[in-house]
């Protein structure tokens, strides 16, 4: 794109809010989030392939058994981070990012800087998690 900021740029309530600089800061945050998850899965990938080793002993064996599965359920748990950052990042290009899905009020911006690919306001997101928990404890 087409748009500079400088490199101690950091979105402010005073400026307009999802103006094309606002944009473009989190259209990078999640960008560079998205690259180090893939830079660690591969890493975690080369690991495995590896560390092929049977080991003699069998709770050696049950230890990198636990191992590998912790590491795999961790990369599950981004490869569904990267669909949510994807889609961050579609709500970007449509104009909806920043917006919450339930009211379309902003969402502010100390919770896009902490959670980037947040889809609803604080508030909003609290009414959910009651409903939640409303629902749970009724089954």
């Amino acid at each position: 794109m087409g748009i500079q900021l400088k490199a101690n740029y950091k979105p402010t309530e005073s400026e307009p809010f999802m103006n094309p600089r606002m944009k473009e800061y989190f259209r990078r945050k999640l960008t560079a989030w998205k690259e180090d998850i893939l830079r660690e899965s591969n890493q975690t990938l080369q690991h495995l392939q590896e560390d092929t080793s049977q080991e003699p002993d069998i709770a050696d064996r049950a230890s990198t058994e636990t191992d590998r599965s912790l590491e795999l359920r961790t990369r599950d748990r981004q490869r569904k981070l990267i669909a949510k950052i994807d889609a961050a990042m579609k709500r970007i290009d449509d104009g909806s990012y920043g917006y919450c899905e339930e009211t379309g009020e902003p969402i502010s911006l100390k919770r896009l800087e902490a959670r980037p690919i947040a889809t609803l306001s604080i508030e909003a997101q609290e009414r959910h998690e009651r409903r939640e928990r409303t629902h749970r404890d009724d089954t």
